[in-house]
């Protein structure tokens, strides 16, 4: 993959990706997430993914994706820590596989940057019916959220944890501004993206011409707006702090409890293979001490795993378990986590973690998809394109690390709060 910077907190990346017929021409604007304007940025891939200025409504761009051979549009919203990032995306089968030779990757180009740039206005702003059919469709996600209980309880452990800080915005939006708010509030939020965002174009699987086309029409588009590209959020992390336990009651057939620890500082770049294999190692995988002890050994929980947020510094561990057992489990989460700080681990299941994991990461070529996701979060990660790291690169540091590496890492982290969803008649009796 190569990157350079073509304007302003503007930056191209690009590989020819040879082996695949498709190909994939993706613009990411990542920005300051803000609370005042969460809402906003929640609802607008919404409707920017309805259809642009020249195919202003979702009938006409459907029928002119599908005369590019099924060629796939998508607008997505991604947190990242406290960065607010939006991605369009256009992909489809490359220009010698036309069998008429069109040229696609120009009609790529074309419909990526006119969902991007050139909107369906009417009047100045979103159209408002287009709005008002997409509020109800954000409404009732964030009405449906407290059904899935298991990320209900995540969610609200990290409001919790995160409280005010910038990684707590809820970048999903917030229920109760849904109805209130306006095209011309959306408008605006549209325009201070543009205004803001630090750009990366991806482009995948075109030649250099195509490459260079891409690059000079999203130059073009640039051209024509007042930028003032703000910097990439920093890694960041809470301070450690003595745990926090929150109950919430609901009739349920199943409890749920999440626990939230942090580092205490911000994970340095030059951690990260070392964070992998811990992260295997203690509920990560199939082979891990969560698994194979707490869920399988001692049967205290219907699924037990462990994940970690490298730009907020935060693990967290979600489990499902039995109403009686919720404190049993909590104990015997914190156990596996000390036993592995200071506790033997074996040479046999180091060495299977860490095989699960290359042989996971050996995938991450197969797809466009995998590749654009992979050198995106590098790049949100490490800021700076000298610490970007290949994937074979990160395999032969995950070969590099050692149980001690681990162990240094693990033992950073402490436990800030535990949120646990039960149902009242045994939140009484835990009391």
């Amino acid at each position: 993959m190569e990157r350079t910077l073509i304007a302003p907190g503007v930056h191209l990346s690009c590989d020819p990706a040879e082996k695949f017929n498709r190909c994939r021409i993706s613009v990411h604007f990542a920005f300051p997430a803000k609370r005042e304007t969460a809402t906003a940025h929640a609802l607008l891939p919404l409707v920017l993914e309805r259809g642009y200025a020249d195919c202003p409504d979702m009938t006409c761009l459907t029928k002119k994706l599908a005369k590019l051979y099924g060629a796939d549009l998508t607008v997505d919203a991604r947190p990242m820590g406290c960065s607010h990032n939006l991605c369009v995306s256009v992909t489809g089968i490359k220009d010698q596989f036309a069998l008429e030779g069109e040229t696609l990757t120009r009609e790529y180009a074309s419909i990526a940057l006119g969902a991007a740039f050139h909107p369906y206005f009417v009047g100045g702003t979103f159209d408002p019916e287009a709005v008002g059919i997409e509020k109800q469709m954000l409404k009732k996600a964030l009405e449906d959220e407290i059904n899935d209980k298991r990320l209900y309880c995540l969610h609200q452990a990290n409001r919790e944890f995160f409280d005010d800080s910038p990684a707590g915005v809820r970048q999903e939006g917030y229920l109760e501004e849904v109805e209130g708010l306006t095209p011309e509030q959306l408008t605006a939020a549209y325009y201070e993206m543009l205004r803001t965002a630090n750009i990366e174009l991806l482009v995948l699987g075109c030649t250099a011409e195509q490459t260079a086309a891409v690059k000079d029409a999203l130059l073009a588009e640039l051209a024509a707006i007042d930028r003032a590209p703000l910097p990439l959020a920093e890694n960041i992390a809470m301070p450690r702090r003595e745990p926090v336990h929150k109950t919430e009651t609901y009739d349920m057939v199943q409890a749920k409890l999440c626990m939230l620890f942090t580092l205490g500082e911000p994970m340095r770049t030059e951690q990260l293979a070392a964070v992998r294999l811990a992260m295997a190692l203690y509920g990560g995988s199939v082979t891990s001490r969560l698994f194979l002890n707490v869920r399988e050994r001692d049967h205290l929980c219907y699924y037990c795993s462990s994940s970690f947020q490298s730009f907020t510094g935060s693990m967290a561990v979600n489990s499902g378990v039995e109403h009686a057992d919720a404190a049993r489990a909590e104990r015997a989460i914190l156990k596996e986590l000390a036993d592995l700080c200071d506790g033997p681990i074996t040479d046999d299941e180091f060495e299977d973690c860490r095989r699960g994991l290359l042989s996971g990461m050996q995938g991450v070529e197969d797809t466009l998809g995998g590749i654009e996701t992979w050198y995106y979060i590098e790049v949100l990660r490490g800021g700076d394109p000298a610490k970007v790291q290949t994937p074979a690169e990160a395999r032969a540091a995950l070969q590099a690390v050692t149980k001690d590496d681990v162990r240094a890492i693990l033992r950073k982290l402490t436990l800030s709060v535990s949120y646990l969803l039960t149902k009242e008649v045994a939140a009484h009796a835990a009391e």
